[in-house]
Parts: structure tokens; C-alpha cells; sequence
């Protein structure tokens, strides 16, 4: 009987390795690495938790930033607008204001971009506490339920963020015979939206492919314990 059992949870491990990243834990029931045993790992779901913390500080950074787009003296973010002291006139839109940083010009596009990306960072918000709340769960259901919905959550906080970095160049497109400047680029701050996104494109991927992992270990786990 002992032999079956230790047959089935061979099986787990093999199927395991492909989703399972080498940091010192037993596959044989999540517990730590003793002698004698074969040490794999914790789930993928760890990393995809600092993918989320990770896309929290980048988000942070983007949102409070004002280089999402520049210009000769100029820079523009979701939520405030920079003049340097020594801008050429005139100003970009027609602007007329003394040197320093105001509140964001009320385009829908720029409105849009921003909403979109608080929700980004709310929605990450929400995965990755779901994310971190499966980690701790003992009961297998309960910890695939919080894995669903912090799927569900960074996925919407991903079609967020990737509609803000569309739309954002698009509609400036439309706008830009009233720039007055004939060099525009994108800023870092635009290029942080872009790290999010990747971030969240990974930690969705992740949860997917190590909830299907678990799944099958508990399964068969169980499977093996009746027998």
C-alpha cells in the first residue's frame, strides 16, 4: 500500500517541475526541506504576488509622475502639466501660465487614461491581497477560490492599463497640430505603464499555470491517501 502511494506522489512531482520554481520546500505536502528528501518548491503563486507588489510601486510612480509626454519645456502627465522656465513660446494648447506645474488640461483623453489607470492599480491591489491570502489558506478549496478571483482581478487591472497606454497616444495624435512643438516623445513614466503591464501579464499566466499544478497534487494526493 505504502509503495502505491509513494508511486502517486512521484507522478505529482514530475508533472509538478515544469510549474514549480526550485527554492528549498518539499513537493510532498508543501512542508520544508529535511534530509533525505527531494527539495522543489514553493508554488509559482509566490512570484506572481511580487509581480503584483511590483506593478503597486510602478503604478505609484506613473500616476504621480509628469513625464508620460514632453515636449521643448514642456511635460504632461495624467494629473498635472510641468512648464520649464525657459519654454520657447508659445506654450503647447494654446496655454498661457508662468513657469511651474498645474493641474492636468481637462482633455476626455487624458481624463480616460487616468481613471483607467487607478483602476489598474486598485484591481492589482485586490489580486495580489487575494494572492497573498491563498498562500496563507490551509484548506485547498479556499485557497483556490482566492487564486480564481485574484486571477479575475489582475486580469481586469491588465485590460485597464493596456487600454490607458492605447487610447493615451491615439488621442494626443488627434490633438497634436495644437502642440506648437515639432519634436513630442513619450516620457519614462509612459514606459513604467508598459513594466505594469508586463508584470501583470506574468503574474496572470502564473496563477493559471501553478493553480492547475496544485490542483492536480491535491487530486492526487488524495486519490493516494484513500488508498
Amino acid at each position: 500500500m505504502q509503495k502505491s502511494r509513494s508511486t502517486r506522489i512521484g507522478i505529482i512531482k514530475s508533472t509538478d517541475l515544469p510549474f514549480m520554481a526550485f527554492i528549498g520546500h518539499s513537493a510532498n505536502s508543501r512542508e520544508p526541506c529535511s534530509e533525505g528528501k527531494n527539495c522543489c518548491c514553493v508554488s509559482f503563486q509566490v512570484i506572481a504576488l511580487i509581480c503584483g507588489l511590483l506593478v503597486v510601486i510602478l503604478m505609484v510612480l506613473g500616476l504621480a509622475s509628469a513625464d508620460w509626454l514632453m515636449a521643448a519645456g514642456w511635460r504632461q502627465g495624467l494629473f498635472m502639466h510641468c512648464i520649464d522656465p525657459e519654454a520657447p513660446t508659445p506654450l503647447p494648447f494654446d496655454i498661457t501660465a508662468q513657469p511651474g506645474c498645474y493641474a492636468a488640461r481637462p482633455a476626455p483623453y487624458i481624463k480616460a487614461a487616468a481613471g483607467l489607470c487607478v483602476a489598474t492599480l486598485a484591481a492589482d491591489v485586490c489580486g495580489a491581497l487575494l494572492t497573498g491570502l491563498g498562500l496563507r489558506s490551509a484548506d485547498h478549496r479556499t485557497k483556490f477560490r482566492y487564486y480564481r478571483f485574484a486571477v479575475l482581478a489582475m486580469s481586469l487591472a491588465l485590460m485597464c492599463i493596456l487600454i490607458a497606454l492605447v487610447i493615451y497616444p491615439v488621442c494626443f495624435a488627434a490633438e497634436l497640430n495644437l502642440g506648437n512643438r515639432s519634436v513630442w516623445e513619450f516620457g519614462w513614466a509612459y514606459g513604467v505603464g508598459w513594466g505594469a503591464a508586463i508584470f501583470l501579464f506574468g503574474a496572470v499566466v502564473l496563477l493559471l499555470c501553478d493553480k492547475e499544478s496544485e490542483e492536480l497534487y491535491y487530486k492526487e494526493r488524495k486519490v493516494s491517501s484513500g488508498t
